[in-house]
């Protein structure tokens, strides 16, 4: 039996809270990785931490060290920089991974030393410095689009032992230079797999990234390249991330609905909100690979209804809502404006959903497929 040297405190109660979400010891070469790649070196001085009120507060590490240091080994994700939104607001622009969502990727990604490897979404160098272990350094390329965290991440790297090369540059474009790979992995989500990484994957190679639809951020995509170019995989029932910049909407932020002069069709609905909108990931991660292009998002602030789920398209051209009155849950009053009745398409997709057998998220399967100048995807379910 091969032994393995005992790793210092914090890294083994990371060790052993990973485990517990794996529900299995984490595998010996992620173990030893692990071991071997200090996540505290590649953290900023002040993480923002979760407040419990859906907020965030700062953790400095010069005036709360041991609350910085058991962040830094807690299994958590980490807010590392701010951003500021259309409407003025910050909202998290860069974070530290949940490191147990970390190795899960890195478990489907299976890099080994004789792989080849793109990362898109360097962020803090943390995961670079991994696929560095575990690849080789000269193995791995990473890009980030943001200026300043490719420095920290480098001189991060630096200070880590690993420095593979980082780029600065926009992900969806992969990088030609040092393509093909074998294998690449984002760290950002995305809604369809950039044309550039099919082109840069070798046959038979993994791509893995972060799902997304407007409807709902959740779930990995882990796809094979195919001898015809396109790719083929299935979701994991993990990962939530950031969107890729290139394909944010900005509409999603900064539309206002309804626009004056706008009247709706009025109606009502047996069909709770909450089931289509609520803590079923299943369900909405459906109603998201079927419902193309709408989004929605909660209201609690409304003058005419005690809670509001409104819907809208991309570009805020239909729009819907749906109101609980505070009282009663049997009906719901429904409003619907546009050339697409958003409310009754996800009504339809759930009831899809509940007719297939309310399928999990692994077990939708997706092709990618080259056309023109982008790529497209369809889904299936599996049975």
């Amino acid at each position: 039996m091969t032994s393995h040297p005992a790793p210092d405190e914090p890294v083994g109660d990371l060790l052993d809270q990973i485990a517990g979400r794996l529900g299995s010891p984490v595998p010996p070469h992620l173990r030893t990785a692990l071991c071997a790649v200090p996540r505290h070196l590649f953290l900023p001085p002040t993480l923002w931490l979760r407040d419990g009120n859906g907020g965030h507060e700062p953790c400095d590490r010069e005036t709360a060290p041991d609350r910085w240091r058991r962040a830094a080994y807690s299994d958590v994700p980490l807010v590392t920089q701010f951003a500021e939104s259309p409407d003025g607001s910050r909202i998290p622009s860069s974070s530290a991974s949940m490191p147990s969502v970390v190795v899960r990727m890195l478990m489907a990604l299976d890099a080994r030393a004789e792989h080849s490897v793109l990362e898109i979404g360097t962020g803090t160098g943390f995961n670079a410095a991994l696929l560095s272990f575990l690849c080789g350094a000269e193995q791995v390329t990473s890009l980030d689009v943001d200026p300043d965290l490719t420095r920290r991440a480098q001189e991060a790297l630096k200070a880590s032992g690993q420095q593979p090369e980082v780029v600065c540059a926009d992900g969806a474009g992969g990088w030609r230079p040092n393509a093909p790979y074998d294998r690449i992995i984002s760290t950002c989500a995305v809604r369809t797999v950039p044309l550039p990484w099919l082109e840069q994957t070798v046959t038979g190679g993994l791509i893995v990234t972060p799902w997304d639809t407007p409807w709902c951020n959740f779930g990995t995509l882990i796809a094979t390249k195919q001898a015809d170019g396109t790719a083929e995989g299935s979701l994991a029932p993990y990962g939530s991330f950031m969107l890729m910049r290139a394909q944010q909407v900005d509409a999603e932020l900064r539309a206002e609905i309804p626009q004056e002069g706008q009247e709706p069709e009025r109606s009502r609905t047996v069909f709770s909100p909450w089931s289509v909108a609520g803590d079923d990931l299943d369900a909405q991660m459906y109603i998201g690979l079927r419902v193309p292009e709408v989004w929605h998002v909660w209201d609690t602030e409304v003058e005419d209804a005690h809670t509001r789920l409104w819907l809208a398209d991309g570009q805020a051209n239909s729009w819907a809502c749906v109101d609980y009155d505070g009282q009663q849950t049997s009906t719901f009053a429904v409003a619907q404006y546009g050339a697409r009745k958003l409310w009754d398409e996800v009504v339809q997709a759930y009831e899809e959903y509940v007719a297939v057998g309310r399928p999990g998220v692994q077990r939708h399967r997706l092709r990618i497929t080259p056309d023109g100048r982008s790529a497209r995807h369809e889904v299936s379910v599996l049975a």
